[in-house]
């Protein structure tokens, strides 16, 4: 057995996966931020290919995970993450999706693109506040109750950034 501490070792190779090791330095504190219920634009941030192992209403099936980057009228932003089941009696949701990104035109069939394409498509939700129990505590959070289609979003006010133009103007589906 070399003179390695094995304690350490753990900490060489967790740097690629987000873990920290015991010796680690850390400083982010809790960074939650509830945004009150309206109409938000929003970009794609990520999403992932997962397995849903299905329940009484819905069957195994392949799911997206989705998280949203969520742009509060202050310049803040929020993520938020929505599971879309691949499923029939789920198509209404992942057409709302699409349909929200302009990916998808009103009436007409969409093949599903999950590709690194979807990455950055924006568009308008419409968020609620959750509210639920959790450890007998009652807590809040941020759910998307709607995405709009882009072909028919509300018109907000871009959102306030340091680095935004004065002059840059915005349109429905577009920024």
């Amino acid at each position: 057995m070399d003179n390695q501490n094995p304690y350490n070792s753990y900490n060489q190779q967790a740097q690629n996966n987000g873990a920290f090791g015991w010796d680690d330095e850390i400083q982010a504190e809790s960074s939650f931020t509830l945004l009150p219920a309206g109409d938000y634009r929003f970009s794609i941030k990520k999403f992932e290919k997962a397995r849903y192992e299905g329940g009484e209403k819905i069957t195994a099936c392949p799911k997206a995970v989705v998280t949203f980057e969520v742009y509060a009228p202050d310049g803040n932003t929020v993520e938020l993450t929505e599971n879309y089941l691949l499923h029939q009696k789920m198509e209404w949701k992942l057409s709302e999706f699409f349909a929200s990104v302009g990916l998808k035109k009103k009436g007409e069939p969409v093949k599903m693109l999950w590709s690194p394409e979807l990455i950055g498509k924006q568009g308008v939700c419409k968020l609620i506040v959750h509210t639920y129990k959790k450890d007998g505590e009652d807590r809040q959070t941020n759910r998307i109750d709607k995405l709009y289609p882009s072909y028919d979003q509300p018109v907000l006010a871009p959102p306030q950034t340091q680095a935004q133009p004065a002059q840059q103007s915005w349109t429905a589906g577009q920024w």
